[in-house]
Parts: structure tokens; sequence; C-alpha cells
């Protein structure tokens, strides 16, 4: 038997992620959203659930933008029904994804302290 190089959900994962980045694309610019991104999106292995992680553009409107397009997932999952070659489209959760606001802290921090490591020029 060949082995797989990649699995069924991460192949779904990669289909619902590009599916997904134009619709909360659309819902951003149709219903004056703030802006953000799908960044990733991870799916259970009975394909049940998918998790969508969004990244924004303000991250202090962050919360708001996660429960409003967790409020929308009724309209996400009938547009991705015909875009979807599955029998049951995932059920949809968002999660605010904070891995690049947190990148960002460190590195301002880095800057501020002008992190240079140190040597041992003792002897």
């Amino acid at each position: 038997m060949p082995s797989q190089d990649f699995k069924r959900t991460d192949r779904v994962g990669a289909q619902l992620r590009r599916e997904m980045g134009l619709l909360v694309h659309a819902a951003v610019r149709d219903h004056g959203l703030s802006l953000c991104s799908v960044s990733d999106v991870e799916v259970t292995r009975d394909l049940d659930l998918a998790t969508v992680w969004v990244t924004a553009l303000l991250p202090q409107n962050a919360l708001d933008l996660v429960d409003i397009l967790n409020d929308m997932t009724g309209e996400f999952r009938r547009a991705l029904a015909p875009r979807l070659r599955l029998r049951r489209v995932p059920q949809l959760r968002f999660q605010y994804d904070d891995s690049a606001d947190k990148g960002e802290r460190m590195d301002a921090l880095l800057r501020e302290k002008e992190f240079v490591p140190s040597t041992n020029d003792e002897g």
C-alpha cells in the first residue's frame, strides 16, 4: 500500500482555507467588518468540525470580529456547500490567531532592549 504524503484532513483543510479566505474577504467588504484574513484551518479527523484561525489588522477589534464571524457560520456553510465535494460541510468555529501579535511584541521588546548576545571576554 503506497504511503500518502497528505492526509484527507490536510487536503480538506487546505481547500477550506482557500474558500474561507474568499468568503471572509467578501464578508469584510459587504458587512463593513474590521479587516482580517484567514491564517489557517484545522479539521478534525471525522471532518465534522473545522476551526478557522483568523488574524485582524486591528487586534483590539479581534474579539468582536470573531463573535461576528461565529454568528455568520450558517451563511458560510451554505456558501461552502456547492464549492466542496463533501457529503457534509463541517461545523465552523472561528478563533483569533494571536501568533502575529506575539511576534510583533517580541520584536518590539528585542528592539527596545537592543538585545545583543553576551560574549564572555574573560580570558
